[in-house]
């Protein structure tokens, strides 16, 4: 009895966290879908017409897919360095003789810690001198260097807790260290990748100050700046900045929701590795 108790109250634990962290998003769904009379109805209308009104309206006058196009470039592009970066630094730091790994694995989290204001004024005065304001470039680069500490945690704690025998028959057989990792630990800590990878995304993809003080220019701008520049004569258009908000957010629901086993693993296998 006391077992089924404590399931009881486990699953309404779990099912009050999950509407918490849900309700948001939901709302936004839901204030998407409705006209402008029910957005300022009152009492508040809660089951929408269905309405797409304010997704035409964010995706044709507030050209939103030009912000969407700024974000995937930008997100992608720091993905693909940051790991590429992560997957070679990680595997200098797991497997190769350096004195005070443990110091630059330190100072790696310890920069990771510095908040984002800290950083803001030497950042934008570097991007300046480079003539890089207002760019791709300009972007990727600071949120390479921000996301690159966790990269490189990961994928050290995945290369460390492989076996070294398999590297060490791989040598026998006249591979290099390159051949090696590419051939052999690679393919065996795809799950750290993927986490890594995944982690770095959303993070580019949501990231909003540094999006703010570098792109001025709305040619550069990514989502979250665009949707938050939204204006309207009157008042703000809360129906294109719900709808924008939703668009936004649903390829990261998804792309969490499709590979939620793997980030699971991935995770959870460092964790127990670690």
């Amino acid at each position: 009895m006391k077992s089924v108790i404590n399931k009881m109250l486990f699953f309404i634990l779990i099912s009050m966290v999950v509407i918490t962290s849900l309700l948001p998003f939901l709302w936004f769904v839901d204030t998407s879908l409705k006209s402008q009379i029910e957005i300022t109805a009152i009492p508040p209308v809660i089951i929408p017409s269905g309405s797409l009104h304010f997704y035409y309206s964010a995706i044709i006058r507030y050209d939103l897919l030009h912000y969407l196009k700024n974000s995937v470039v930008v997100a992608g592009a720091t993905t693909i360095i940051t790991i590429l970066l992560s997957i070679f630094a990680g595997y200098a730091l797991a497997r190769l003789r350096i004195r005070h790994k443990g110091l630059i694995l330190g100072a790696l989290l310890l920069v990771s810690m510095f908040p984002q204001i800290s950083i803001a004024g030497p950042v934008w005065r570097i991007l300046q001198s480079l003539g890089w304001l207002n760019s791709y470039q300009g972007l990727v680069i600071p949120y390479v260097t921000l996301t690159l500490p966790l990269g490189v945690w990961i994928m050290t704690t995945f290369f460390n807790e492989l076996p070294r025998e398999l590297e060490k028959a791989a040598m026998i057989d006249g591979c290099s260290h390159i051949q090696s990792l590419l051939k052999i630990m690679l393919p065996l800590s795809a799950p750290g990748v993927f986490t890594a990878a995944i982690l770095v995304f959303i993070y580019a993809w949501n990231e909003f100050f540094f999006a703010l003080l570098i792109m001025t220019n709305r040619q550069y701008q990514t989502l979250p700046v665009g949707i938050a520049l939204f204006q309207g004569q009157y008042t703000l258009p809360w129906g294109e900045i719900a709808a924008a908000s939703v668009v936004a957010t649903l390829p990261l629901v998804l792309l969490v929701f499709v590979f939620q086993k793997r980030i699971v693993s991935g995770l959870s296998a460092g964790a127990l590795k670690g």
